[in-house]
């Protein structure tokens, strides 16, 4: 197994300093939020001033220049915490795109100021209305007018959106029929939304968690040339390479959440007295609680690997998206355990189980169906016959 940029100590003060930062958001703050469906400003600009939000932004650019591991372990201990790290992740995983496929022009211009929290890089516009998990069907375009493309389209189910400055945009540039290959003509974007907001119309949609998320109406959206990803038609696998750093850190913060609840768990079954006998000494309670907790030490090995091959520059796509997989199906395990220990207690939001029940499952469908998940496995690592 390669080694990661921090030693074991290194990592653990990593833990303990992200434990430090989270006390000062307990429990009641994230559910005052989640009732009154608010983002968490006051978390973002405590993690962006520790400089946590920035730690895969190499150190030339402002940043910590870490690694995937950790950059997992600060998500990962959010979310253990009772807190939620959704808040702020995709400023991590978008740096891939930036770093790996930019220009120096762009590193220049937008790093730094990411970096000290001057501007927010959390919004992904991908997924549209009519394409959903096929990528290559999105009809978003971008149409080049001399030094700029204008964008028009729609998006759906992006997060962050009111609260993000830029955001990284997919879009077509060529039109499908005119490709080779369906995953070439499309082409990836930085686009400074404060500068197109007349343009941009963002409607929020109502889900069962405080996710931020929206639909995205783009109208006639101007992005100069010099805000191009790479090379045109190439955004497809400039998006691809990202995946992989996002799957890492969703399976971190599905570990972190499967965490939670074993901690919560276990506390309340000991104390938690009925028939003359803490709940916890009762198989039926106890085991799968048990059962979850060796799930989640199972899914943290893999994010490990994981991370440890993209911090090497290895090909980690069968592992990224198993820790993702394996991880969101043990906190899920875990969240049903505790939510079965509490009872109906479980089911009160002072208890805080119902919220980050709810925000478990979320994991599951997102970014990517688990089923999808195991098509890729059962294709790409198996050598089985396409399933769809």
């Amino acid at each position: 197994m390669v080694t990661t940029k921090s030693s074991a100590d290194e990592i653990e003060l990593i833990r303990k300093s992200i434990r430090a930062l989270c006390s000062k958001f307990p429990e009641d703050y994230w559910a005052k939020l989640d009732k009154n469906k608010e983002y968490p400003e006051e978390f973002i600009k405590a993690l962006t001033d520790e400089g946590w939000l920035s730690v895969l932004i190499p150190e030339e650019y402002g940043g910590a220049g870490l690694g995937m591991l950790e950059a997992s372990v600060i998500l990962e201990e959010i979310n253990r915490s009772g807190g939620n790290a959704g808040a702020g992740h995709a400023q991590m995983y978008t740096m891939g795109a930036l770093l790996n496929h930019g220009s120096e022009e762009q590193k220049n211009r937008y790093l730094k100021k990411i970096a000290s929290g001057e501007l927010r890089l959390q919004a992904f516009g991908i997924t549209e209305p009519t394409a959903g998990s096929d990528t290559t069907s999105i009809t978003t375009t971008a149409v080049k007018k001399g030094d700029k493309y204008i964008v028009n389209g729609q998006k759906i189910w992006i997060s962050r959106t009111m609260y993000s400055d830029l955001m990284l945009l997919l879009a077509r540039t060529t039109p499908k029929e005119q490709v080779e290959k369906k995953t070439d003509g499309l082409s990836l974007f930085l686009l400074d939304m404060n500068d197109q907001k007349d343009n941009i119309t963002i409607r929020e949609i109502d889900t069962m968690i405080n996710h931020a998320t929206t639909e995205v109406f783009l109208e006639n959206v101007e992005i100069p040339v010099e805000n191009l990803i790479g090379e045109e038609g190439k955004g497809f696998r400039y998006v691809l390479s990202g995946m992989n750093a996002e799957r890492i850190l969703i399976a971190s913060e599905s570990i972190g959440d499967g965490y939670y609840f074993v901690d919560k768990a276990v506390q309340y079954t000991n104390e938690r007295v009925v028939f003359d006998r803490p709940i916890g000494q009762n198989q039926g309670v106890q085991f799968p609680i048990a059962k979850a907790y060796m799930d989640i030490e199972a899914a943290k090995l893999m994010r490990d690997k994981a991370a440890a091959m993209f911090d090497a520059g290895e090909k980690g796509g069968a592992e990224a998206n198993m820790a993702k997989y394996l991880a969101s199906e043990a906190a899920w395990k875990a969240a049903n355990a505790a939510m079965d220990a509490y009872g109906g207690y479980g089911f009160a939001t002072e208890y805080h189980i119902e919220r980050k029940f709810r925000e478990a499952r979320l994991f599951m469908i997102a970014p990517i169906s688990n089923n999808l998940v195991v098509s890729f496995v059962g294709q790409h690592v198996l050598g089985m016959p396409r399933s769809f």
